[in-house]
């Protein structure tokens, strides 16, 4: 029973490209990376090989402070893909980083979400290489 538990797949794992392996290998280091185009000097996320806002293909990686707002929030009560029917309920957010871009991430640390406020400042954690976030 016990192998065909960890033979079910996760849907909380990224699929590492190429591309983004910078990003998650950093992100596995506890380090928040954006990616900044050089032309109209814009931050962006989730990682992309072009700007969104100009187009332009002169970008690169720059670290992210790990400091975030809160922009929105959902308490999730059911979730049936693993391993997020263990961790219900658990709070899945929009946030707003410092540098500017808006990033999906989910909330931790913050047992009670009626605490809960649009524009309150949190920091980026790190649960098993995925970046999250939690009140500061």
């Amino acid at each position: 029973m016990e192998a065909a538990r960890s033979a079910r797949p996760r849907f909380d794992t990224p699929e590492v490209d190429p591309f983004t392996r910078t990003y998650w290998d950093a992100a596995a280091r506890g380090r928040l990376l954006v990616r900044r185009c050089r032309d109209c000097g814009r931050a962006h996320h989730y990682p992309r090989e072009f700007c969104p806002h100009c187009w332009s293909e002169d970008v690169g990686w720059e670290p992210a402070s790990g400091r975030a707002t809160l922009y929105t929030w959902s308490v999730v009560h059911r979730n049936d893909l693993p391993p997020f029917g263990e961790r219900v309920p658990y709070v899945a957010a929009v946030v707003d980083l410092a540098e500017g871009p808006r990033m999906m991430t989910e909330l931790v640390e913050c047992a009670d979400a009626s605490r809960l406020r649009a524009g309150m400042e949190l920091e980026a954690v790190f649960r098993d290489g995925v970046p999250v976030f939690r009140p500061r």
